[in-house]
């Protein structure tokens, strides 16, 4: 049985969390919120689950820094440097960081990063989300993750390759980009698409979230496996056993 805290408790994924936790033989170690006693909650628990804002980040960081203990990074909106930062801590602390916890979006990623290193970049490739109005990055974390996949299937950086928000007279598609298309409306709890299109025939790679929950299972998933890892960053593909991890020590 493990002890688990979470970092943004008041949130909706921190609220799903802690109903995942109480179906489980798991404990909920508490959770805080902006302002509430991390050091405290990160020195009571086996692991935590961090989904606030990147904002909250380094802070975050350092509490499991200081605690000694695990985390998973759900937060999405993460720029260059907070990757940069939760590389640096990553040489101490087993991290887990990923733009979606479903376990059926690590498979996905799993077959598009297949796909775009079998078919080659004369195969256009374009990801469609929608996610509820509510929602305030784009494209999503989920998205990125994708088009991350896609790019490493080809062996090539995302951010160079990476178009998005088309609008007016933009001209012919660039061979080998990777497209975005972010959508945004009511109540949607996540749906994504990698198409893959190429001359008179497509593929169309699909995962739609029907509730809010699968989230929640998968990041309990991945905190329980993130338990007595060695440092390193870690990634929901290694939970799966998709994925080779970074660690950087001993366990």
């Amino acid at each position: 049985m493990a002890s688990i805290g979470i970092i943004g408790s008041e949130g909706r994924m921190g609220r799903a969390i802690a109903e995942a936790v109480a179906a489980t033989r798991h404990d909920l170690a508490g959770g805080v919120d902006r302002g509430g006693d991390l050091g405290t909650l990160a020195a009571s628990c086996d692991v935590l689950v961090d989904f606030s804002s990147p904002a909250a980040l380094p802070a975050n960081l350092e509490a499991a820094s200081r605690a000694g203990i695990p985390m998973l990074i759900g937060t999405t909106g993460l720029s260059a440097s907070d990757h940069a930062l939760i590389e640096d801590h990553a040489a101490r602390l087993a991290l887990l960081q990923t733009g979606n916890t479903s376990l059926g979006v690590t498979l996905l990623a799993s077959l598009v990063r297949e796909a775009a290193a079998r078919l080659g970049p004369e195969w256009d490739i374009e990801i469609v989300e929608m996610h509820h109005r509510r929602k305030v990055d784009a494209p999503s974390g989920t998205a990125l993750l994708l088009g991350e996949a896609a790019a490493a299937g080809r062996g090539v950086a995302l951010a160079p390759n990476a178009r998005s928000g088309r609008d007016g007279h933009t001209g012919q598609r660039e061979t080998g980009t990777i497209g975005f298309a972010a959508l945004r409306g009511g109540t949607v709890a996540g749906e994504h698409s990698v198409i893959l299109a190429g001359e008179q025939e497509r593929i169309t790679l699909s995962h739609h979230a029907e509730d809010r929950s699968i989230f929640a299972r998968g990041a309990l998933r991945g905190a329980e496996w993130l338990i007595g890892r060695a440092p390193g960053r870690y990634g929901m593909e290694d939970v799966l056993g998709l994925g080779s991890h970074t660690a950087t020590g001993p366990a």
